[in-house]
């Protein structure tokens, strides 16, 4: 079983949300963490237009997430939220999915008046899903070099990166009952 689920709600084939999140697996893999990535693309476009709460693929997501130690959910910002499909997804995952699980809310934009759309819309998702939020990490553009194998290119970022992920496994960690 995965230690860590990553869900990408981006919908497109070339996403800056999407490497950002395999790039923060990476990361977390490095820690000795098993991961398991869930994009939106990759579920039955049918089962998220008709709301097919019945889905065996809804169901595997569903349970997965629900077993997860810790959850990384990413959107790009689309209309000053997260994507459509995203939302798609959640509504027809049970309401308590991320019941008690730390939930590492990601996003990106292009510019920092997006940043807010973290704040605003996000976290409130994930909330309502019974999640604990972490703060989140907001990705500007402009701090990304889509070029480099390094991907973060502003140095206060990786940072901030840096800690967010020490954070939320060091919680990970600490939560975990002793045998």
């Amino acid at each position: 079983m995965s230690d860590i689920v990553i869900v990408s709600g981006s919908p497109s084939s070339i996403s800056k949300s999407e490497r950002i999140l395999y790039y923060l697996g990476d990361l977390v893999k490095q820690e000795g963490f098993l991961i398991k990535h869930i994009s939106v693309k990759g579920v039955d476009a049918k089962d998220l237009l008709f709301g097919n709460f019945e889905s065996p693929e809804i169901k595997e997501i569903a349970r997965r997430l629900g077993k997860a130690k810790g959850v990384i959910v990413g959107s790009p910002v689309y209309k000053a939220s997260y994507s459509g499909v995203l939302k798609a997804l959640f509504d027809i995952l049970p309401q308590d999915v991320l019941q008690d699980t730390l939930v590492l809310p990601v996003m990106t934009g292009g510019s920092p008046s997006h940043l807010l759309a973290l704040e605003y819309t996000l976290k409130p998702l994930l909330a309502s899903m019974k999640g604990q939020n972490l703060k989140g990490l907001y990705f500007q553009d402009s701090q990304l070099d889509m070029t480099s194998d390094h991907l973060i290119a502003d140095e206060s970022m990786l940072n901030r990166t840096n800690k967010q992920i020490e954070y939320f496994l060091g919680k990970i960690r600490r939560e975990q009952p002793v045998f």
